[in-house]
């Protein structure tokens, strides 16, 4: 049996759907399992069960008509008997029912709409996080399994998975760093016990945002008590302010559009701790079995969004009345003060980092 899995975009929530996605194929090793996302995330799947084959897209290539048209023949030569739909929207609801004319069974995620109110009015929890809600999918096509996915590794240091330890006083000509090979022992400057950092400080929506200004605070504060610490996120502004929050701190690394996302991947995995808001990169860190604080500001893991794995107790949050008011991010604030993200000091927050 060839099970198609639908989950098109975008980076966090394909990450999410990978720890089911695996559990089931283990479960189920004499079925097939061929996952149609974009190109980019399409790299989350290391060391893949046999029986999981991907197939990535460009978005560019399945815009419009044609586009749309070109996906669905791709698929349609793949002998696909069934199809688990873990996106749930308009480009999905086409490649579901493309299958269900010819006779598929189609099962889809339930994003459970009717909860939202309930969540941000009466201060409900959902009653099914996300992750939970993927092996539903496939228990509705009789692929029942329960979670055993242990994490992507082990991710092996090659040529084209380097790990970097970046040596501000060794430029490469031309003003770039370069990038060493090295294991989580060797992460450690000079043979030091440090502990090992990773700060990913940004997110799509302005109310998911530990204040920045306060953040820089919890990088000094981290190298002050002699972490090593590494910053993640997007080229271009980001990069540019973490730069400067780096500046004059000699174990603060920002490593900010420099590494591929696979290099990334391996360095959140030698990591003991790492800081993020409800973003991408908690999802991403979850993957590699990385222990993740998260910060949440105008949504809560309420809304059904924490990390696989990770601890409820990690999940650090204000505790205000009107939280959450969002269930996946926005840039306005309802009261217009935006409290939430500027509640918490940095003090508490890297006392819980440093904590086991």
């Amino acid at each position: 049996m060839n099970i198609l899995v639908v989950r098109l975009s975008a980076l966090g929530d394909v990450a999410m759907t990978i720890p089911a996605i695996y559990s089931v194929a283990r479960a189920y090793p004499s079925h097939r399992f061929t996952v149609v996302t974009s190109a980019f995330p399409s790299r989350l799947f290391l060391n893949t069960p046999d029986n999981v084959v991907v197939v990535p897209f460009q978005s560019s290539e399945s815009r419009g008509f044609m586009g749309t048209w070109r996906l669905l023949r791709k698929l349609g030569s793949l002998d696909i008997d069934a199809v688990a739909d873990l996106h749930n929207v308009l480009r999905s609801w086409v490649v579901d029912s493309f299958f269900r004319l010819r006779g598929k069974p189609v099962a889809m995620v339930d994003k459970r709409r009717n909860e939202r109110r309930a969540i941000l009015h009466e201060h409900a929890s959902t009653s099914r996080p996300f992750v939970f809600r993927y092996f539903d999918v496939f228990a509705r096509l009789g692929l029942s399994a329960e979670p055993q996915f242990q994490g992507l590794g082990p991710l092996e240091v090659d040529a084209g998975l380097e790990i970097p330890v970046i040596h501000k006083d060794e430029p490469q000509a031309g003003g770039r760093e370069e990038p060493l090979v090295g294991s989580k022992d060797e992460l450690q400057a000079g043979g030091r016990e440090e502990p090992l950092v990773g700060i990913a400080p940004f997110a799509r929506y302005k109310n998911k945002i530990y204040s920045p200004s306060l953040m820089q605070q919890v990088v000094r504060l981290l190298h002050a008590k002699g972490a090593r610490v590494y910053l993640f996120g997007a080229r271009g502004q980001e990069a540019e302010t973490m730069q400067q929050w780096a500046e004059g701190l000699e174990r603060v690394t920002v490593v900010a559009g420099r590494l591929q996302l696979e290099q990334e991947l391996a360095l959140m995995a030698r990591l003991d701790v790492m800081l993020t808001m409800d973003s991408a990169n908690m999802h991403l860190a979850s993957l590699v079995g990385t222990r993740v604080v998260s910060f949440w500001g105008g949504t809560t893991p309420a809304c059904g969004f924490l990390g696989f794995g990770q601890r409820p107790s990690d999940a650090l949050q204000a505790g205000l009345d009107c939280q959450p008011c969002t269930i996946a991010g926005t840039d306005h604030c309802p009261l217009g003060h935006m409290h939430c993200i500027s509640h918490l000091s940095p003090s508490f927050l890297v006392s819980r980092l440093l904590s086991s």
